[in-house]
């Protein structure tokens, strides 16, 4: 976070009350040269109150900026007299923070509004007493502040033929703010063990599924008890706190999209692995790596369907195959409400970004099925969606998995 925010988190920290976003607003700028794209880029050294939701990537591509109150005149100025247009896309962050969340709870766990961890959590249990013999509650590894990062093994038997099948491995919430990624997590999970759709059983059924809504419970908790738009773990690192544990992965860390600065939304950690929550995943994942088929992440916003890698835009391993996947899943997601998602490598599709656990899992494994969901929207609520939109999101979401591995089976067979 930039220097106003961090100082409004520490406060937080100090006193235990929550940071305000009010008259907080978020502007869009879409740079039309590489002059202003640059200057985007350094916007956060001219007084550090800026935020950035979507990050100044490339000429053309939409930035979205979060811009205190006591900054706005600034940053007016600074763009009028850089002839850089812009407008105002929200207009109160707060507002939309207050009313995130349905006014009144609905019984029982499900998907009409955003949970906390221990919510989560005691669903997961739960499901293990429920279906003793398809899932398997685990911990999968430990936080920061000695949290378990928990999970669940669906498993339906052996194949027919006898052979243990193949895993997928689901990863939720590895960025706190981003709530819609653990809320479609959950939804997936319980489409598993209920429904009755004939696609949905057979996926469901033809692999051993490893699924973790919040990979980053710390920071999680930190969203809904004190700063609803943290993104990074709760580690100390100096006056500041936290890493953003989609940079701090072993494989090309540090080479790009990411930063040494510890009061940085992007800080990639002191060392590659030196977030334990990412540390103690990793040691997770490679328990089940030899049998992996697919590993699947979950972030927001802006409806794209990402594939590796981050830190290059060169056509490395199956790219043709996972684009030519990219394109039936996310056709397949928008028949059901018209959403329109962008596929590609992510070095091409926004930024380089270096240090991600979707890389770590490829390079390492070589794993054939490998994507990340930014799930929606593209910049109406950005970070804070209505959860009224946790089931229509979920349910196009699981569309496009059916269409995924249909694809997948034709595609990497040939």
């Amino acid at each position: 976070m930039r220097i106003a925010l961090v100082l409004l988190a520490a406060a937080a920290f100090a006193t235990a009350e929550k940071v305000s976003f009010q008259n907080y607003k978020v502007f869009r700028v879409v740079p039309k040269s590489t002059d202003e794209l640059e200057l985007l880029k350094h916007l956060e050294n001219y007084n550090g109150q800026y935020s950035y939701w979507s990050s100044p990537n490339k000429v053309g591509h939409a930035v979205d900026i979060m811009v205190s109150p006591q900054s706005q005149s600034d940053f007016v100025n600074l763009m009028s007299s850089s002839n850089v247009h812009y407008h105002t896309y929200i207009e109160n962050v707060q507002r939309l923070i207050d009313t995130e969340q349905p006014l009144t709870r609905e019984g029982g766990f499900g998907w009409k509004r955003y949970h906390t961890l221990d919510e989560i959590y005691a669903w997961l249990e739960y499901l293990g007493k429920q279906y003793p013999g398809q899932v398997r509650v685990v911990d999968g590894g430990r936080t920061y502040q000695g949290r378990p990062i928990k999970g669940v093994v669906l498993n339906f038997g052996r194949q027919t033929n006898g052979t243990e099948r193949s895993t997928v491995f689901i990863e939720g919430g590895i960025h706190a703010r981003e709530w819609i990624s653990p809320a479609t997590v959950t939804y997936i999970v319980n489409q598993f063990l209920t429904s009755e759709q004939p696609e949905v059983r057979r996926l469901a059924e033809s692999y051993e599924w490893h699924i973790f809504p919040s990979f980053n419970p710390d920071g999680y908790v930190n969203t809904h008890n004190r700063n609803r738009l943290w993104r990074k773990t709760l580690s100390v690192n100096g006056f500041c706190r936290g890493a953003d544990a989609n940079r701090n992965w072993g494989y090309k860390w540090m080479s790009g999209g990411a930063s040494n600065n510890p009061c940085s939304d992007t800080f990639a950690g002191r060392k590659a692995f030196s977030e334990i929550e990412t540390r103690s995943m990793a040691e997770y994942i490679d328990t089940v790596g030899k049998k992996l088929y697919a590993y699947i992440s979950f972030h927001s916003y802006s409806q794209l369907l990402l594939f590796p890698y981050g830190h290059t835009k060169a056509h490395l391993d199956n790219y043709d195959e996972s684009l030519s996947i990219g394109k039936k899943t996310i056709a397949a997601l928008a028949r059901r409400y018209g959403t329109k998602y962008v596929t590609g490598n992510v070095a091409e599709t926004i930024y380089v970004a270096s240090g991600g656990s979707m890389d770590w899992v490829k390079a390492k494994y070589r794993v054939p099925i490998v994507f990340t969901y930014e799930l929606r929207d593209t910049g109406d609520y950005g970070f804070l969606l209505p959860a009224n939109q946790i089931i229509p999101n979920a349910e196009e979401v699981l569309d496009s998995l059916l269409a995924m591995f249909k694809e997948a089976r034709v595609t990497i067979a040939n």
